[in-house]
């Protein structure tokens, strides 16, 4: 009697748990919103106004994702910036910017055309991948090109600073990629020499 009893009861709270109503299932979150987003660049006119070629130098922190422009001790620009996605890949260190060109395209990383310019391949490298028949190698945009290298002897680097995409995170070959309308003021400040301090 005592174990049909209990066999009821555990039947009837069965009953009750079936009836109600199941929780919603959460609701995945997006990459988007899941990515922390980069504060915006800050830009100190009052600062920059004093910029010579002289005075000024960037730094770049690995670790805060983020590029300054220094006239001398203070902050002209302040910048996201996304760098090598893998540790290594934009190299610490004490540099100089050794070379400017304002269209300068990768002679490492690109895409196939075919003689319309249209893209075949996307995404290549030119050392690993081989073009198709009837195709042509073009780097890609790498808008406002500031490459750094050995501040004493100019020695070149592959890596340097230009316009890219910034998703929030460090994504790049190597180079440390700037928003656009940055990258053009940093371009236009920076001459050969400027110093280049990448760190945390």
């Amino acid at each position: 009697m005592r174990m049909f009893a209990l066999l009821a009861g555990l039947l009837f709270a069965h009953a009750l748990v079936a009836q109600l109503p199941s929780p919603a299932p959460k609701k995945q979150k997006s990459a988007a919103e899941l990515i922390r987003k980069q504060d915006p660049p800050k830009v100190i006119p009052r600062v920059l106004a004093q910029a010579t070629p002289e005075n000024i130098s960037v730094y770049i922190s690995l670790a805060k994702q983020r590029a300054y422009l220094k006239v001398g001790d203070e902050v002209g620009i302040d910048t996201p910036v996304s760098t090598g996605k893998r540790a290594g890949m934009t190299p610490r260190g004490n540099f100089a910017v050794v070379e400017k060109d304002a269209d300068h395209r990768s002679s490492l990383y690109g895409d196939f055309v075919n003689r319309s310019g249209q893209v075949v391949r996307a995404g290549v490298s030119t050392k690993i991948d081989a073009a198709p028949s009837g195709t042509t190698y073009r780097g890609a945009s790498m808008r406002w090109f500031m490459r750094f290298g050995d501040a004493a002897t100019r020695s070149h680097r592959a890596e340097g600073m230009h316009t890219g995409i910034l998703p929030g995170y460090p994504a790049s070959h190597g180079c440390v990629r700037l928003p656009d309308e940055i990258a053009k003021m940093i371009y236009e400040k920076v001459a050969i020499g400027t110093p280049v301090t990448i760190g945390d």
